[in-house]
């Protein structure tokens, strides 16, 4: 649409949209300026936006002081990565799964199975804390990496999103797709999932902001220091009476690292979230 064809009410629509974009867009640049202050001006009162000096000193800190621990930021951040590829994979895996056959299978109990997945989704975290510590203690499964990712994987969003993308399929093309001699899960990897892909997309980040940011399982559920992951060390930068001061700096450039993968994930796939909210019904 060219500029020059806006009529008033479409150019202040514009306008205003523009604006908000912009107001929205600032706390993301705070956190990115805030990460290169100096020590100087991170305590400052009132508050600066924008770095006078901007440095790379916290970066530097916190290498040095992962250098200086038993164990090392790199392997903090390999556990993140590992358990969030797994808990990504899963969750996508699972919730697809589980969609495909309350959409398109018939079986005693579905209508109830899948209420019970509603429901779910009116619980708070905190309000199945204990009965999960419970599930996990007896699995057998504490500090392990299989313990960051197995309660991520009951995802009922990523259920209901994958379900209404599944209603939408046509049960003749997969009829006829069996009739040539598919099997089910073929219908399922070779059909139904391609369909799915921007459900699929919604699913993934979703799942990757969950489990990246995850903070839980680190702390209730590992007592080994090199099983925790890196936002549990983003954590601890600020205990104590002295690093409550001084690992201000260090802890705001962790934050930004935590913070970049969240965004970049989100940016690769906004349109596919798009896609996803138009076509399941929610508005």
């Amino acid at each position: 649409m060219e500029l020059r064809k806006l009529d008033p009410f479409q150019a202040f629509t514009m306008l205003g949209l523009t604006v908000l974009a912009l107001f929205m867009l600032l706390p993301i640049v705070f956190i990115i300026n805030h990460a290169f202050k100096p020590i100087s001006e991170l305590f400052l009162y009132p508050p600066r936006f924008w770095s006078n000096q901007p440095t790379l000193f916290n970066f530097q800190q916190l290498i040095l002081k992962s250098q200086t621990t038993v164990i090392p930021f790199s392997r903090y951040l390999f556990n993140s990565v590992l358990t969030t590829v797994l808990t990504v994979a899963g969750t996508i895996f699972v919730s697809s799964m589980a969609a495909y056959a309350f959409a398109k299978q018939r079986f005693i109990g579905r209508e109830l199975f899948f209420s019970f997945t509603i429901i779910a989704l009116m619980f708070a975290p905190e309000t199945v804390a204990i009965p999960r510590y419970l599930v996990i203690a007896n699995l057998g499964i504490m500090d392990t990496y299989l313990v960051h990712v197995l309660p991520l994987l009951a995802a009922p969003v990523g259920v209901f999103l994958m379900k209404q993308f599944m209603d939408q399929i046509p049960n003749e093309l997969i009829e006829a797709a069996k009739i040539d001699g598919a099997k089910e899960f073929v219908v399922f990897f070779r059909i139904a999932l391609p369909i799915c892909m921007p459900a699929v997309a919604t699913i993934g980040i979703l799942a990757f902001q969950g489990s990246w940011s995850q903070t839980e399982t680190s702390a209730l559920f590992t007592f080994t220091e090199s099983m925790k992951t890196l936002p549990y060390y983003t954590l601890t930068l600020t205990n104590g009476l002295a690093n409550n001061v001084v690992g201000q700096g260090v802890a705001a450039a962790a934050g930004l690292i935590m913070f970049v993968p969240n965004l970049v994930v989100f940016l690769l796939f906004q349109r596919r979230v798009l896609n996803t909210m138009a076509h399941s019904g929610i508005k």
